[in-house]
């Protein structure tokens, strides 16, 4: 493992970008950050609330999740959220112009129904993108969350699928047809078939949200956001144990990659053949590497829609 930068409060949604720098959010220090090959860091952006998960779209700019913000504590070294802060407003997609920064604000409502905490975030071959809205929670209740589909030209917006307990990460099979999406607390990945954009082909016999139930994890573990691997396997963050676990789309678990963090959040793929990962671990506020491809496994990462 390589350890690319240190002293990130909270880092979550890496990019690889073609030059061999990492562009992701810190979501306790609202910005999103560039990191360089050498570890330096530039602050692109600022925000309010919390800049969560990231994507380029078919522009070139970033397409950011804010969650609206959380409170925040520390203890023994790892930093993590918590409730829903006294300044929340609401949550929103924000577009990240990737030259001067500048933010404006897409979507912050669905029908006139308020964003609560949007996550993660993937776009299609067409240009649209699905996020997850985890919700917010609060001293005695929790909000419901759901995914939904978007134009990246804040045009139109719609709601794909309903209820999810807190869903977070979210990624496209290799070719398209399906749509992954994973929740928190139950540690639970669901996947949801596509006829086209945005639409979708409900599972039978179906869950209320239309998905169909791919695999979950026993013990006190929590997932986080994901990514795809060249192969359609989900690769996700997860917490409590510090790892990125790996599941087929058949529900089996292949591998688990542990780390010395248990807020273990976000990965991406990068370098020429996709074959390098790169993991945020948030409570630490590190970003690591290390070469996903090794002797027993040859699977690289699934190369996006879009890039910059």
């Amino acid at each position: 493992m390589l350890i690319i930068t240190t002293g990130l409060r909270f880092p979550e949604g890496p990019v690889w970008l073609t030059d061999g720098s990492i562009a992701l959010v810190e979501i306790e220090r609202k910005t999103v950050t560039i990191v360089a090959p050498d570890g330096s860091q530039r602050i692109l952006s600022r925000h309010l609330g919390g800049p969560n998960g990231m994507a380029v779209g078919p522009d070139g700019a970033f397409y950011v999740c804010n969650n609206g913000g959380f409170n925040w504590h520390e203890a023994d070294g790892v930093i993590r959220p918590g409730l829903q802060p006294d300044d929340y407003v609401s949550g929103s997609i924000e577009r990240v112009d990737p030259t001067t920064g500048a933010v404006t604000t897409l979507y912050d409502n669905c029908n006139g129904v308020k964003l609560r905490g949007p996550n993660d975030i993937v776009f299609d071959k067409h240009g649209g993108f699905y996020f997850t809205d985890l919700g917010k929670t609060r001293q005695r209740d929790r909000d419901m969350g759901g995914v939904f589909y978007a134009r990246a030209d804040g045009s139109f917006i719609t709601e794909f699928a309903w209820p999810l307990l807190t869903p977070n990460g979210i990624g496209l099979s290799p070719d398209g047809s399906t749509l992954y999406a994973a929740e928190t607390a139950t540690a639970r990945v669901w996947a949801f078939d596509l006829d086209g954009p945005g639409q979708l082909r409900r599972a039978k016999p179906a869950m209320p949200h239309g998905g169909r139930f791919v695999a979950g994890l026993g013990g006190y573990q929590m997932f986080d956001s994901l990514a795809i691997d060249a192969a359609g396997n989900i690769c996700v963050a997860t917490l409590v144990t510090g790892a990125v676990t790996v599941i087929s789309p058949a529900g089996q678990i292949l591998r688990v990659v542990r780390f010395a963090d248990p807020m273990v959040t976000n990965i991406c793929f990068g370098g020429t053949d996709l074959n390098r990962a790169f993991i945020t671990l948030s409570g630490t506020g590190q970003l690591v590497a290390m070469d996903w491809v090794d002797g027993d496994w040859n699977i690289p990462g699934l190369k996006l829609n879009f890039e910059r």
